[in-house]
Order: structure tokens, then C-alpha cells, then sequence
């Protein structure tokens, strides 16, 4: 796939699909009761992009919103947690962090089929592809040092400052997670692949000692960031379904994922693998690693074959969660067979990166 065309698949809206309909006139009438001066009608369009909860554009006379909701159907257990998002996105703003604002949280499931929120639309622009084609070395350049300001100042976020001491469990992080991952890949398990085997067996033996705890998005890459319109400034962090109490480490090295991912085609998840990064004016990942320490206080990241193997897993293990749903018929976008493909590939770049931290 192109870098023209990852952007136009991935970008805008689309009609409604078929098994994510719900009745819009029941919506409007619940918005009508719910949402000082609301007033239909309603239209209401999906969002290409989405891949775990469908996430659908409602247009008024009096604005525009975004509906994110659970998938209806069989849920795996503790996924699709949108009641999660809510809070965790309605804290941060409070906090002064960039994301959109929070409108309604709505728990009923008769009003369309599952527990839904709204939020506001965040006018700007979303670059799917790592490599920003169409942009000057030094914007691109900006734009990479705001990302990196932007998951910085996340992870030096007190969470019970701001009402979230309880978002996670403290401590284990990386335990609990691979614990997690483990049960959700076995649960969607299609195939038997011998890299996933071998990595739930070794992870949980090799975590690094070293503990510390703040708000992680989960999902933190450039396509989940809004960019100012005009300015290479980032005004709202999408997508914080994976969010929790957890490592900051283990979320800046999934971020980091970005360099080190391998190209596929129609796969939603961009890679700078093998870019002219110099020339493009994007920093290589020790530079990146090094300023996201300057601003965080840390003296280096060690450990990073270990943090890139538990992170390849824990997308594999995500992304076998998308296979499952292509299995059932119940996945949120056209381009969830792409990404179910990717398990594979992506459980041998986890192994090899285990094999560097010492893996038999």
C-alpha cells in the first residue's frame, strides 16, 4: 500500500456498515433529552478508521460529535471498556492535557444496542502514515518533537491528582499484562503459531525490576493524535480504550514500535523501517529515546529488546483479538482481515527481539 492510499482508506467517513446500524431516530430523540440545545435532524456516518470500537460522526444543525460504542455481539471479557475512555478522557481534560471534551456517557444499551459516549469532533488533521509524505524535513521534524512533548507530559501526569489513583492496578504492570494478552490470544486463537507459544512461555521469567507507575495510553502513535489545523501542534489524543495505570515505559516503547514495525501491505499501522529518516527530517529512535528522557527525567531506556518483544506480542496478541471478530462476523472496519493477517509477522519480530534480549 502507498502512503497516499493508507491515508485515504484509514482517513474520513463511510455510510453506516451493515452489522454496526442502529435506530438513529431513537439516538436523536435520547440526544434531544440529553444534550443542552440539541435539535436534529441527525446524520450519522462511520469513520473508516476504528478497528476495535465503531466510532461513528453525528451532524446537527447545531455541530458535530463523535459516537464511539461498544461492538455489538460476543465481547471478550474487560475489552471494549468505552465507560473507561469516558472517564479517563473527561479527567485529562480537566488536567489541561489535549483531548477532546466528554458530552455524555450513556450505560443504557436499549437506546442503541450497546453503552455508548459522546464527544466532541476535534476539527484538524490525522497523518496515518509515519512517514509524512507532502511535509518539510523541518515540519515533519516539529511535529515528531510535539508527539514526543505530548506522551512526556501524559506519563508525568499524577494520577491521583486528577481522580484517576484508581484507573489500574499499581505495580506488575508487565505481569498483568502478559497475563492478560496470554488469556486474550488464547481466546481468540485461530491458528497455532509456534512464536506466540514460545513468548507466553518466556515473558513473564524476564520482566525488567525496575518499577514506576502513571496514566499509559495504550495505543499511543501518530494516527490516534488530532494535529492542529494549521499549526504542527497536537490538540486532542484519540482512542484510549487500552488506557490504565501502568509502566510509562512499556507505553513509550510501544510508540517506539513505529520504528522498528515491519511493512505490510493494507495493514493500518504505519512503519518508519527503512526510511532516509535523516533526510525526511525525523528523528532515529536513540535521539527520539533521548529527548523523551530529557523531558521525563530519565537517564536512558534499558532493556528495550525485552519492551519490544512483550510490545510486538501484546499487538499480536490485539490484533488476533480482530481475527477472532473477522472469524464471527462481528469486526468494526473493512480492513480487519489486513490487520488479522499481520499476527504472524508480527509474533516473529516480537521471538527475534526476544532472542536479542537472550531468549533459547
Amino acid at each position: 500500500m502507498s502512503d497516499t492510499d493508507r491515508q485515504s482508506q484509514f482517513s474520513g467517513t463511510k455510510p453506516v456498515s451493515e452489522p454496526h446500524r442502529f435506530d438513529e431516530d431513537r439516538l436523536e430523540r435520547y440526544l434531544r433529552e440529553h444534550v443542552p440545545g440539541f435539535r436534529g435532524p441527525l446524520t450519522v456516518e462511520q469513520f473508516k478508521g476504528g478497528q476495535s470500537n465503531p466510532t461513528y460522526r453525528l451532524r446537527s444543525p447545531q455541530g458535530t460529535w463523535v459516537l464511539r460504542r461498544k461492538p455489538p455481539g460476543k465481547l471478550l471479557p474487560s475489552a471494549h471498556a468505552v465507560d473507561r475512555e469516558y472517564r479517563v478522557m473527561a479527567a485529562l481534560g480537566e488536567a489541561d492535557f489535549p483531548v477532546p471534551r466528554m458530552v455524555l456517557l450513556c450505560e443504557d444499551e436499549d437506546v442503541i444496542g450497546t453503552m455508548f459516549y459522546v464527544m466532541e469532533y476535534v476539527e484538524g488533521r490525522i497523518i496515518w502514515e509515519a512517514t509524512m509524505p507532502g511535509w518539510s524535513p523541518a515540519d515533519r521534524a516539529e511535529v515528531y518533537d510535539q508527539v514526543n512533548a505530548t506522551i512526556a507530559k501524559l506519563h508525568m501526569i499524577d494520577p491521583a491528582s486528577i481522580g484517576l489513583g484508581d484507573y489500574g492496578k499499581p505495580g506488575n504492570y508487565f505481569a498483568r499484562q502478559i497475563g492478560r494478552w496470554s488469556k486474550q490470544y488464547r481466546a481468540s486463537e485461530t491458528e497455532t503459531i509456534a512464536e506466540m507459544d514460545r513468548l507466553i512461555e518466556w515473558l513473564p521469567g524476564h520482566i525488567p525490576a525496575e518499577e514506576s507507575t502513571s496514566i499509559v495510553h495504550g495505543d499511543f502513535r501518530l494516527d490516534n493524535l488530532v494535529l492542529h489545523p494549521e499549526r504542527n501542534e497536537v490538540i486532542a489524543v484519540l482512542d484510549w480504550e487500552l488506557s490504565t495505570l501502568g509502566h510509562p515505559l512499556g507505553d513509550f516503547t510501544y510508540h517506539l514500535m513505529q520504528w522498528r514495525m515491519p511493512r505490510a501491505e493494507g495493514f493500518g499501522i504505519s512503519s518508519l523501517a527503512g526510511a532516509d529518516l535523516d533526510a525526511l527530517g525525523i528523528p532515529d529512535e536513540d535521539s527520539y529515546v533521548a529527548r523523551y528522557c530529557e523531558r521525563t527525567g530519565r537517564d536512558g531506556v534499558e532493556d528495550r529488546d525485552f519492551y519490544a518483544a512483550f510490545n510486538f506480542f501484546r499487538l499480536a496478541a490485539i490484533l488476533q483479538g480482530i481475527a477472532g471478530r473477522v472469524r464471527d462476523g462481528t469486526a468494526a472496519s473493512d480492513h480487519a482481515k489486513a490487520m488479522a493477517a499481520q499476527v504472524q509477522p508480527l509474533a516473529r519480530v516480537a521471538w527475534d527481539a526476544a532472542q536479542r534480549a537472550g531468549a533459547r
